[in-house]
């Protein structure tokens, strides 16, 4: 069993960090490819001969770089070992709850009480941090959302963590039954090895909410 629960961490840990690697592809592309794009349109349409109007547009262009540079910064955080977790699931929370957010696809509604949180067990938290990735990665697949609620907090040492969506919905009993019902089986399978309880309300056209409640730490 021991063998196997750090087998099960093992690829977890491959799987958070192939998660990550995608979200800073994806955020090189989207934010940082587009600054920089924009900044050599605005430094190729200079014009010295219009001394005030190349001011403006050299200004505009040094903003442009240093927006790029704290965003570069940012990503540069995540490259760094088991960074995601080492700062506390509250951390990890917003930092996906941040690439969410930019997407701008969706009005979030987000309560994080574990921000400040002052205990760690990395082992649950990188499992949590997982199992919030592929949640998300469902609503942004297959959900059709466009209001999503997340909430996370501390109570009687049981972390609790709910996220509802407004989306298409489904019918949970016939999703579990089918081997690759949108990742439902490794989510119970893991809630299983941290002695979890997962909820899992669910219908067509009545969008979906998931309550995660762990013993933590």
């Amino acid at each position: 069993m021991q063998q196997k629960f750090e087998s099960e961490i093992l690829q977890t840990r491959i799987e958070v960090q192939d998660q990550t690697m995608q979200s800073i592809a994806a955020e090189l592309h989207d934010n940082v490819g587009q600054l920089l794009s924009l900044t050599t349109l605005t430094l190729n349409s200079v014009n010295l001969n219009d001394g005030e109007k190349a001011k403006k547009k050299i200004d505009n262009s040094l903003a442009l770089v240093n927006k790029s540079i704290k965003e570069l910064r940012e990503l540069a955080k995540l490259l760094h070992g088991e960074q995601l977790v080492e700062n506390g699931i509250g951390h990890a929370i917003d930092q996906e709850i941040n690439w969410l957010s930019k997407a701008g696809k969706y009005e979030l509604e987000v309560n994080n009480q574990l921000i400040d949180l002052q205990i760690t067990s990395p082992d649950k938290d990188l499992i949590i941090l997982r199992l919030l990735q592929e949640i998300i990665n469902n609503i942004i697949k297959h959900a059709h959302a466009k209001h999503i609620q997340i909430n996370a907090y501390l109570e009687k040492n049981i972390l609790h963590l709910k996220v509802a969506e407004d989306g298409i919905g489904f019918d949970p009993v016939e999703m579990k039954s089918k081997k690759s019902g949108m990742g439902l089986n490794s989510i119970y399978k893991r809630m299983e090895m941290i002695n979890g309880k997962l909820v899992l309300n669910s219908a067509p056209e009545e969008g979906t909410s998931l309550t995660i409640e762990i013993p933590y730490p």
